[in-house]
């Protein structure tokens, strides 16, 4: 019997491999979904692609699947990192959810001079939602999401090689335009109320940053990330 359901799981999966479920995941596929024994249902772990797996066993604390052929192979998202500051609990939820859906590759959340609320931010959670976001878009990688950490130490140790796309709110109604690069990229979104004037003069002045604008008008800094990852990925992504 088939299902719709997807699952991330942190286990090897290939032919035949069995794969445990946590207490949390047997509820959920058990309890929450009220799936049983010989439901066939899909797997991912960032590794191995998408797999078939049946359901061996269901108990409530736990269950066994066995994986049975692989479906799509592993799909990785362009060398895109989405740096931005935290704002509402629900909105940077809605942030790590998309920046999922639209193929960053990686997610680090930024205290800013600005930045309201960053001790409200709980990194588990933020990890959950974007677990969550590949198992419902059909994804096969699951970007990690880094601790919260202050702007100027990131930008300290920051890869000489990776551009940065810095959403400059100073700028609206400029042009948008980057650079035909390719290779590793980074996208910068600032809070609620923008970034400071002495962080926006940091920006301007390294040799990778690439201050650019939205459009028009000022976005919400939730919109701006969508905004932005549609920019690059029309320019310089995967969407062909």
């Amino acid at each position: 019997m088939a299902s719709k359901v997807r699952l991330y799981v942190d286990h090897p999966l290939g032919e035949g491999q069995s794969v445990p479920l946590s207490r949390d995941q047997a509820h959920y596929l058990f309890g929450v979904m009220r799936l049983g024994e010989g439901t066939v249902l899909s797997l991912i772990n960032s590794r191995d692609g998408e797999w078939d797996a049946e359901i061996v066993k269901a108990g409530n604390k736990g269950g066994i699947l066995t994986c049975q052929a692989q479906t799509r192979p592993l799909q990785t998202p362009p060398d895109l990192w989405l740096v931005f500051a935290p704002i509402r609990k629900e909105r940077t939820a809605f942030i790590v959810e998309k920046a999922v859906e639209m193929g960053a590759a990686r997610i680090i959340p930024v205290q800013t001079d600005y930045t309201q609320g960053a001790n409200r931010i709980r990194q588990d959670k933020l990890q959950a939602h974007a677990v969550e976001a590949a198992e419902q878009c059909g994804g096969t990688f699951v970007p990690p999401v880094d601790d919260l950490q202050k702007l100027d130490r990131i930008l300290a140790d920051w890869p000489a090689d990776r551009q940065l796309m810095f959403c400059d709110e100073a700028k609206i109604g400029d042009p948008i335009g980057l650079p035909d690069l390719r290779g590793p990229w980074a996208i910068l979104i600032g809070p609620e109320g923008g970034f400071s004037p002495t962080e926006r003069e940091k920006l301007h002045a390294l040799p990778y940053s690439h201050p650019v604008s939205l459009g028009p008008r000022i976005l919400r800094a939730d919109t701006a990330a969508v905004a932005a990852l549609t920019v690059w990925q029309q320019a310089l992504g995967d969407w062909g």
